[in-house]
């Protein structure tokens, strides 16, 4: 596997725990799990994979952190060559129409930037209204509720690691 790191927001901790966790099944070294507060332009040198998480809040927004730096580091840099895996936490009962929408904010930032975007997941295994970050029938990442499917949790992680590590 090329040098990958894992780039989250974090609000409640919820989408720091899954970092670890999939960075746990990727054998991945704990300093390459990055806060996206913590995430500088120049790491995007030292790394040829990114996995990128975000939690969803309000109506389908990325965690408040992405919006400091982290969304504008992407933005603004070429991405052409780097290989991008994302993956999202939402709550589906609450907020089943908006649900792991934060994802697409992620998706539409990397992808205009060149980037290869992998680890796609089927929709019809979730319970949710709408998201923006389905594109036809896919998530564009692992979308994941801790709040109400905490249960398939984490074959919901094997699958989806085993899935993309074959593109890192």
């Amino acid at each position: 596997m090329k040098k990958t790191c894992i780039i989250y927001g974090s609000t409640t901790g919820t989408c720091e725990g899954l970092a670890s966790k999939i960075a746990d099944k990727l054998g991945g070294a704990p300093n390459d799990v990055i806060n996206v507060t913590n995430f500088k332009a120049e790491m995007l040198s030292e790394y040829e994979n990114l996995i990128l998480g975000t939690s969803t809040w309000g109506a389908g927004d990325m965690q408040d952190d992405w919006y400091g730096d982290g969304l504008k580091i992407l933005q603004d840099n070429d991405l052409t060559g780097k290989t991008v895996a994302l993956f999202g936490c939402g709550d589906c009962a609450s907020y089943g129409d908006t649900f792991c929408g934060g994802m697409a904010e992620l998706y539409d930032a990397v992808t205009k930037k060149g980037a290869k975007v992998v680890g796609k997941v089927n929709a019809d295994d979730y319970m949710y209204e709408a998201s923006a970050a389905v594109i036809n029938g896919e998530f564009v990442g692992l979308a994941l509720d801790e709040d109400n499917e905490s249960d398939k949790t984490d074959e919901r992680i094997d699958n989806w690691v085993e899935q993309i590590k074959n593109n890192l």
